[in-house]
């Protein structure tokens, strides 16, 4: 029985639609629209929240889905309506749905740091509770309990993994707040000057593109009996500072660290540039894994802008 990817045609999605089909596995890709999504997947093109579209992915049964399709935090605080709609209540029938079509298939969901809140501890860990302010993580974070309460209940195989920064997002609009960090890239790959609103000091939790979707990927196999009892963990990133981020991408690029300046909002630093220490001990048991070192994350982040 396929692999369903919601958010398939995504930014994430279209990297793990492509190992997915690499190793052989069929896929039923799902997203607003065709666009994107690789060629070898099975297409259902249309609205997550419409019953008849979830019904048409679900038609050849499911081993598994990997749910990343979300309204993101940006766009999800300006609608909270449609965050609603389908952050919770189409990935509440999701959950119903595909437990009744597979026998006990493995449901692994994206969450988000947001399900921290802001401003953040001084030390974040595994047992660091969840404590969101914004629309989009206390979404996160009730779905989070969801997946847990049909993991207890038999009804799935659950994993949540909560997502850090992940590099280097596409040029252009996506609704989240923290686009600057994948602009980044785009301004200095480009040879352009790029207005930082955080400081050079702020500090983030990165991941490439491609180590996410490694990680997405793993999930599907892991023993969940290594997984905490809420079966959701931080995925392991590595801490940063947005100037050795910027330093290091600009050497890679070839051109001058100088061309980024930086103009820091007080509120966007708060929420995505004061990120603490963080142990992701939980996670690391299961198997997954960050890029190693900032070197290497950025290489890696360069070749998905090609």
């Amino acid at each position: 029985m396929p692999v369903i990817v919601t958010g398939a045609g995504g930014f994430v999605g279209r990297q793990i639609v492509s190992r997915l089909l690499a190793q052989g596995r069929e896929v039923v890709a799902m997203d607003t629209a065709a666009g994107g999504i690789p060629a070898g997947a099975r297409v259902v093109a249309g609205d997550l929240g419409d019953a008849d579209v979830r019904a048409d992915a679900l038609s050849g049964g499911v081993s598994a889905v990997i749910h990343l399709a979300t309204v993101p935090g940006g766009a999800a605080e300006a609608d909270p309506v449609a965050s609603r709609r389908i952050n919770i209540d189409a990935m509440y029938d999701l959950l119903l749905e595909a437990s009744a079509k597979g026998s006990k298939p493995r449901f692994v969901y994206a969450s988000s740091i947001a399900v921290y809140g802001d401003p953040l501890p001084g030390f974040v860990d595994d047992a660091t509770p969840l404590s969101p302010k914004m629309i989009y993580g206390a979404h996160k974070a009730m779905m989070e309990h969801a997946v847990a309460m049909f993991a207890n209940r038999g009804m799935i195989e659950g994993v949540t993994v909560r997502l850090p920064g992940i590099l280097a997002r596409p040029k252009g609009p996506s609704g989240m707040k923290s686009a600057f960090m994948s602009n980044l890239f785009h301004a200095l790959k480009a040879g352009e000057e790029f207005i930082c609103p955080v400081s050079a000091g702020g500090t983030i939790w990165a991941q490439s593109v491609a180590r996410c979707a490694d990680n997405f990927i793993h999930a599907l196999s892991l023993d969940t009996a290594l997984l905490p009892p809420t079966y959701a963990v931080t995925l392991p990133a590595q801490r940063i500072t947005m100037g050795g981020l910027a330093g290091e991408i600009a050497a890679q690029c070839g051109v001058s660290a100088d061309l980024v300046r930086y103009e820091p909002d007080a509120a966007l630093e708060v929420a995505f540039a004061a990120q603490p220490p963080l142990s992701t001990l939980a996670a690391e048991r299961a198997g997954f894994a960050h890029d190693g070192d900032l070197a290497t994350l950025v290489s890696s982040a360069l070749k998905t802008l090609d």
